[in-house]
Formats: C-alpha cells, structure tokens, sequence
C-alpha cells in the first residue's frame, strides 16, 4: 500500500525550534490538507516530506511510486519555452523527446492554454498562465502523490476554482494522492479528506477535521456552512489568533 508515514518529526535551524512531534499518515488516493498561520513551519514541513531537506529527528517514510511538487511560485526556467518547461521531468525519467513534446502540448491544452502559447517563454506570460505551466510540468509525470506549496494563493477566484476543478477530477477517480498546505481554511475543504491544524512556536499539530462528502460533491453552501463551523472551534481560533463576537 502506498503511503507516506510522519513519526515523531521535530526541526530546528539554529537554536530556533521550527516543528515539534509532527505525526500523521497520508494513504493512497487521500488528500491532505496542513493549514495554519503564516510562520507556524507549514512549508518547511512540507519541504522535509518531499525529501527537500533532511530529517533531523523522527523519520518521514515514503512509499509512493513516484511525486512531484508544485511551488508557490511557478518557478519556470526563464531559457526555457511553455513546451520545454512542461516536458523537463518527462526527460528526466528518459522519455524520448517527440513523445514528451506530444504529451506536454496534450496537458497545456487541458490546462487551458493555447497553441499559440506554446512557445513563449516565462517572461511572456501572466503571473495565471505561468502557474498552469507549473501545474502541467508537475502533473504531465503522472505522479502518484503531489505535493502543493500554497499554489492557489496568488491566483484569481476563476483560475483557482478553474485549476481545482482539475485536481477534483483526478481525485474522484483515485488517480492521484495529495499533501498541501495553505493558510486557506475554505480552500483546505474543499479539497480535503483530512485537513491538519499546525500551531505554531513551534509547529505541532493541535487538531485533525476530517470531511467525508466526497470532494466532487461538496458544492459552494456545504464549504461555506463548514467553514462558518469551523471558524466557531475553540482550536482555530487560538491558532489563527481570531476575535469573534
């Protein structure tokens, strides 16, 4: 069975304690969500389960096939076309250039860009096209698990739905499992199976919500009556420091 397994993860840089016993278990075909305020150790948390920095303390054990990650920022190499940019893992795992080509200019098109796209290069492209590349180079490897670093939150209300309206799709019929933090508690639910609460000095997680309904079911009245739930939890609103009256 796939998975990926946190036990026992502490992380400091420095004297300065980042993350403290972090345990959680991600299984095939599940999406995760870590949610929590800006500086609580979210990213480097996700940095220390794909295997971009080196685990410390506790063990972090991964047994998906394959994965990918998609950054915040698109982060596309600027010498490098749409096509280029897209078919760069596909050639990193052998595939011959023709058919890499042919399958990158497949996923561009799913991912609503144009042919006449296909040879710009990142200088020539909205901040909203560079993150459909970003999106399509770390999908177009079909990997069993993608790791997300915030990729949403710098998009407008019709790309983010439009580009999770795409994962959605893959989610229903288990062809991709997912690991992503955000500091977007209505963003967490719509895309979650389980959605962590990471407080921070340093990061531990305080609480587990888990959403049952499956994802391509939960319409914009069930995400916003389980955020305005949410919202009114003892737990989120320590963490997020909120003030409700």
């Amino acid at each position: 069975m796939e998975r990926l397994e946190v036990k026992k993860v502490n992380h400091r840089f420095g004297f300065s304690e980042i993350l403290k016993d972090i345990n959680f278990t991600l299984n095939k075909g599940e999406v995760l969500s870590i949610v929590g305020p800006s500086g609580g150790g979210k990213t480097t948390l996700l940095h220390l389960c794909a295997n971009l920095l080196d685990v410390e303390e506790g063990s972090v054990t991964n047994t998906f096939l394959s994965s990918a990650f998609a950054f915040q920022e698109a982060r596309l190499l600027p010498w490098k076309n749409v096509i280029d940019n897209i078919a760069m893992g596909l050639l990193a795992e052998g595939e011959k250039k023709s058919i890499a080509v042919k399958k990158s200019k497949e996923i561009a098109l799913r991912f609503g860009l144009e042919e006449d796209d296909f040879d710009k290069f990142p200088k020539d492209l909205s901040g909203g096209m560079k993150q459909r590349v970003s999106f399509a180079r770390a999908l177009v490897v079909k990997p069993s698990l993608l790791f997300l670093d915030e990729p949403f939150s710098a998009l407008d209300i019709g790309l983010k739905k439009e580009l999770q309206t795409i994962l959605i799709a893959m989610i229903a019929k288990k062809e991709i499992s997912i690991l992503f933090i955000t500091h977007d508690l209505m963003e967490a639910i719509r895309l979650s199976d389980e959605m962590l609460l990471l407080k921070a000095d340093p990061g531990h997680i305080v609480k587990k919500f888990r959403f049952d309904l499956p994802q391509n079911e939960r319409d914009d009245r069930y995400v916003y009556g389980k955020s305005a739930e949410i919202l009114q939890d003892e737990e989120i609103i320590n963490t997020f420091e909120l003030e409700l009256k």
